[in-house]
């Protein structure tokens, strides 16, 4: 069984969410596969990590070559928990998917599917993020799989490099023309609240927002890609150092 690949699993949508059961389904045979996921919907955790109070996880799935965890905590926390006291061994990959909706761009940064990833990233394990440009619970996600499948057997075998992962985002077509390697886009988030009335005095507010492209004509970005129906793959890195900016900063006056 040690020869086979070991594939760890989690999502941001919740252990019952279609697009982690459609990624099991794109997965099997392929190895064994070890699912850890929180126990209900966690968008937008990023990294985040759960340290004022305990989190436990429970088996839901017993397979031949699929095992399910549902757990309490963040998405981060789950690959935490799995890696700690579930895996037999070092996973081969760790995948974090198939999310319902876009981490494209600057939502790199807020996904919390893509912080599975950068956590099986930071543990120096090769590590993919999938998500599909479409938010419905029920979402088809057929066209995905065998993308999902040869991209993931691309990652098993010729592995990573330290410090790198990937964030691979599909658009929402019946049919895609092709997949190109990409650059994250320029882009930023706007009119993020919306403000409403409450029945009983007050204020509250809905986070929404719109989306901004800042170069919609460079098409070596990832919007770029998902907006002319290719599948979309950044490659993504931990180290987030300006090195450009080190020289410039050494020049300050520092003296107090």
């Amino acid at each position: 069984m040690n020869n086979r690949p070991l594939i760890l699993l989690s999502n941001d949508d919740g252990v019952t969410a279609k697009g982690i059961n459609e990624l099991i389904k794109a997965l099997n045979g392929l190895g064994e596969i070890i699912v850890m996921a929180p126990d209900g919907p966690r968008s937008g955790a990023s990294s985040a990590i759960t340290s004022e109070s305990p989190v436990k996880f429970v088996k839901v799935k017993k397979d031949k070559d699929i095992t399910i965890y549902k757990c309490s905590g963040t998405p981060v926390d789950c690959i935490k928990l799995a890696l700690h006291a579930v895996v037999p061994r070092t996973p081969d990959v760790i995948i974090g998917g198939i999310n319902h909706g876009d981490n494209s761009s600057v939502n790199v940064h807020y996904s919390g599917t893509m912080g599975i990833v950068i956590e099986g990233c930071l543990k120096e394990i090769p590590s993919i993020g999938f998500s599909l440009c479409n938010h419905s619970f029920d979402a088809d996600f057929s066209p995905t799989l065998p993308y999902i499948r040869k991209i993931t057997e691309n990652v098993i075998k010729h592995k990573l490099p330290q410090g790198i992962c990937l964030n691979v985002n599909f658009p929402d077509v019946a049919e895609y023309k092709g997949v190109k390697v990409c650059q994250q886009t320029k882009g930023s988030w706007e009119n993020e609240w919306k403000t409403c009335v409450h029945p009983r005095g007050g204020e509250y507010f809905w986070l929404t927002g719109n989306y901004k492209n800042h170069e919609p004509e460079n098409e070596e970005s990832d919007h770029w890609a998902l907006d002319n129906g290719y599948v979309a793959i950044t490659p993504t890195q931990i180290d987030v150092t300006a090195y450009h900016y080190i020289n410039k900063l050494k020049s300050w006056d520092y003296t107090i």
